[in-house]
């Protein structure tokens, strides 16, 4: 049984999920030398109302997994004429037939699921054709499948150095900030660190070894609601949280 929209306060949602974001970035291990992590709320499933209200609290950041429904919220007017600052993140699997909607977005800010050589050369050209007032190169990450499953989306990490070549030396509308993976999911913490965390943390030590690359100025975007607590003190730089702040999604229809 879903939780009512009118049962859950998102704004103590967003406050209790920033403090601790804080509590675990305070107990990380110094010598991990990634910057503070933001968090991003994933609002997939919810109305711009639940947007809204998340974005009153002082939330800029929000990540959509579907295309068509970062189409429609981003065009909303109520989102437009409230929520000037937002940042939309796109964090699901990016068709290049749908590169166009989601880079028309208003408030595109960085799009987290960059995994092929093509679907980067698709992002950047069409980037360079998007008329946008004082539009600078967008924002990218590199997916990468740490847990090598067949159903995620993502390069093999072995692969994760020459994407990242390839998008910093021929894709000149786009700017390369980091990495991202969504991990298997389950992972008991008991049994030691969380395998899909470690890789890519080895992924972000290879990419800023390759580049000569401060670790502070490579993003690493990983950690979900039952997990971002472990990853922050791992590395993350990004956590992306959505049920813990507006309450459970109903399955998404076909």
């Amino acid at each position: 049984m879903f939780r009512n929209m009118a049962q859950i306060d998102i704004k103590l949602g967003v406050q209790s999920i920033l403090l601790r974001v804080n509590e675990a970035f305070a107990t990380r291990n110094g010598a991990i030398k990634t910057k503070k992590p933001i968090l991003v709320a994933v609002s997939k499933t919810k109305p711009a109302e639940a947007i809204l209200e998340a974005y009153e609290t002082g939330q800029r950041d929000f990540g959509e997994n579907y295309v068509n429904e970062l189409k429609e919220k981003g065009a909303n007017p109520t989102i437009l004429e409230n929520c000037k600052n937002i940042r939309w993140h796109f964090i699901g699997h990016l068709q290049s037939s749908n590169v166009n909607k989601v880079l028309k977005t208003p408030g595109i800010y960085m799009i987290e699921t960059i995994d092929s050589e093509k679907l980067a050369t698709t992002v950047n050209n069409s980037w360079e054709k998007i008329t946008q007032p004082n539009k600078e190169p967008l924002k990218v990450l590199v997916q990468v499948n740490t847990s090598s499953e067949d159903a995620k989306n993502g390069v093999d990490p072995s692969n994760v150095v020459p994407l990242c070549k390839y998008i910093r030396d021929t894709c000149t509308n786009l700017r390369l900030e980091g990495l991202m993976t969504i991990g298997k999911f389950g992972h008991d913490y008991t049994t030691g660190p969380n395998p899909d965390f470690v890789s890519l943390m080895k992924c972000h030590s290879d990419v800023c070894q390759a580049f000569g690359l401060n670790e502070a100025d490579v993003e690493v975007s990983m950690g979900m609601s039952d997990d971002f607590d472990e990853a922050i003190k791992m590395g993350s730089t990004i956590v992306r949280v959505g049920s813990s702040i507006f309450g459970y999604r109903q399955k998404k229809e076909n």
